[in-house]
């Protein structure tokens, strides 16, 4: 499974990749942690689901979903943030995000979902 990582934090980017590596099967196949870069390669790369963070150093994770939406790239969005406002939530969702989970409560989440979508795919 193709997984493409937008956060602007190195350190949760690369404990990101230390866990999803551990799943037989997640490929990760780019990261970024900007808006513009983050569209660019997704689109390069067609990744089957995008983990994306709110807050970017260029930009926001709005913007990037937006992005994926107007132009009809088809992966699954697992928003991931420190921001898990209603208001942030349901914006995402009406976007057409998949998931929402909070960094502090829900990290783990993120490695459960993989999981699943490999067993049933």
């Amino acid at each position: 499974m193709r997984v493409f990582i937008v956060e602007d934090s190195e350190v949760v980017r690369e404990r990101l990749i230390t866990m999803l590596s551990e799943i037989k099967g997640v490929e990760i196949v780019g990261e970024a942690e900007n808006t513009v870069e983050a569209i660019k390669a997704i689109r390069e790369q067609r990744p089957i689901v995008v983990i994306l963070d709110l807050r970017l150093t260029a930009g926001n994770g709005i913007e990037v979903l937006k992005g994926l939406r107007q132009e009809q790239i088809p992966a699954m969005v697992i928003v991931l943030t420190n921001y898990p406002y209603p208001q942030y939530r349901k914006r995402c969702m009406d976007l057409g995000a998949d998931y929402f989970f909070d960094k502090s409560t829900g990290f783990e989440k993120v490695s459960q979902v993989l999981k699943q979508l490999i067993r049933n795919s």
